[in-house]
């Protein structure tokens, strides 16, 4: 993750390596036409001396000839010796050019001449020393003119490189301020889009808050392109918000338990009226039809018996699987003996799986909710089938009927809002007196992991499926 501070560090950094690279290529230019110029200087002044050191040593020769002592001869040869180091001086620093080269044939003549000389006049030749010292002194003028004549050429050379150096360096100038000038407005054009991305996530966060501030939690996640703190800082709040939502769903379920588990008792109170009594009585009309040798009397009242006792029992203890079997057995049987075979009940049971724990109450509701709003009214063939199996780790009971069925529309309010099948509230005219929402409630209650499903068709039939983690 590129940090804010590290980016601007990279630009200030990129910066200052750009102006300190203009900067030393500027000098660079400045010292080479300074050193251009001492070059020139340093020529110009060897020129010069070389001239003098020409006159100088000519003079000492013109002294020695006139008159010839050990003296002036040593004078002549310290003068002489000056005279060779400038020459060596200008060899190794002039270019190779022909003007130059001319000059160096010249040298090399003069200090031929008066070696010349010299020995002309130690054998006492005077017509040869004579001749000698006047070519020598010929050659010295000619020294003069040529040293003049690189001079103007030295001169005018300067002049078109100077001309041309001026010229770069003005190139330069104006490279250096196009390129300063662009990065002034580089500059500001960074700090516009820096400041503008950092604020206007910024905004983002504050209008998101301002939202949430007012109770709206249902805004969009913050999304931005940086990889920077910012980026961190908007990935946070949007975790923030999801986590607030998701307190807060968690609060309204609990809430919602908490009243739902309410009502359940209060609706266990209701049907706890005085039950030892009624179960007396049916009781004794169940002995008393079984001495009067009526024995399906006999067995519907102690179906209904069981039924209405297994009924009023505490919703909040829990069951096994088994006994919600059972309880729908004996529901059915009451229902076989109402209407006959108008209706049948099948079941594909694995015993095995019958020992699972569950709540007290939730397979009767749904069978009773498929016959009433199912297949009640059908003339015949009315079908509710069981199916008790297991899948890998879960426990699947399948409820099924041949009934009308309903709607999607149908299906989606009765999962929302624990309507009942034909779209109105579940009417107290059941034996339960509870819906499908509460027998999903109580099941997500004891163990968050159960789901029900339903899938049904208009005039084929529903099914009800329940998934118990084993």
């Amino acid at each position: 993750m590129n940090k804010i501070r590290t980016k601007l560090l990279v630009y200030f950094v990129a910066i200052l390596v750009l102006m300190i690279a203009l900067f030393f290529i500027q000098h660079q230019n400045s010292q080479r036409i300074i050193d251009l110029h001492n070059q020139r200087l340093d020529k110009y002044f060897l020129l010069n001396e070389i001239t003098q050191q020409t006159d100088q040593t000519y003079q000492s020769l013109q002294i020695y000839v006139n008159e010839t002592t050990e003296e002036n001869h040593q004078y002549f040869q310290e003068n002489h010796r000056e005279f060779k180091r400038l020459q060596h001086r200008f060899d190794s620093t002039a270019t190779h050019s022909v003007d130059n080269q001319n000059y160096m044939n010249l040298l090399s003549s003069f200090i031929d001449l008066m070696n010349n000389t010299t020995d002309a006049v130690d054998a006492e030749n005077i017509d040869q020393s004579s001749h000698y010292y006047n070519e020598a002194g010929t050659t010295a003028s000619y020294i003069h003119e040529k040293t003049l004549e690189l001079i103007n050429n030295e001169l005018t050379a300067y002049e078109k490189i100077v001309s041309l150096e001026n010229q770069r360096m003005q190139n330069i100038r104006n490279m250096s301020t196009a390129v300063f000038l662009s990065v002034i407005l580089l500059s500001i054009l960074f700090a516009l889009w820096f400041s503008n991305g950092i604020t206007r996530t910024i905004n983002k966060l504050t209008n998101a808050a301002k939202e949430i501030a007012t109770g709206n939690y249902q805004i969009k996640d913050i999304f931005v392109s940086r990889k920077d703190e910012l980026r961190l800082l908007t990935d946070t709040f949007n975790q923030m918000k999801f986590n607030v939502v998701e307190a807060i769903r968690e609060m309204k379920e609990k809430a919602r338990l908490n009243q739902l588990l309410k009502e359940m008792e209060l609706q266990s109170l209701q049907n706890q009226m005085n039950p030892h009594f009624l179960f007396n009585t049916l009781n004794t009309i169940s002995k008393t039809a079984y001495i009067e040798g009526a024995e399906q009397t006999n067995e519907l009242i102690s179906s209904t018996s069981k039924l209405l006792r297994y009924n009023i029992g505490n919703l909040d203890k829990e069951t096994y699987l088994k006994d919600e079997v059972n309880v729908v057995n004996e529901y059915f049987f009451i229902q076989q003996t109402r209407f006959g075979d108008r209706v049948s009940f099948r079941q594909y049971i694995d015993q095995q799986c019958l020992s699972i724990s569950m709540p007290r109450l939730t397979l009767q509701p749904l069978v009773e909710n498929a016959f009433i709003h199912g297949i009640e009214n059908m003339a015949a063939s009315g079908e509710i089938r069981l199916n008790i199996y297991q899948k890998q780790q879960t426990i699947m009971i399948e409820i099924i009927d041949n009934g009308k069925g309903m709607s999607q529309e149908k299906v989606n309010r009765l999962l929302g809002d624990g309507q009942s099948a034909d779209g109105t509230q579940q009417k107290r005219g059941h034996s339960t007196g509870i819906g499908l929402r509460n027998v999903i409630d109580r099941l997500y209650l004891f163990d968050s992991r159960s789901t029900v499903a339903i899938e049904s068709r208009v005039g084929v039939g529903t099914k009800i499926t329940i998934q118990l983690p084993r």
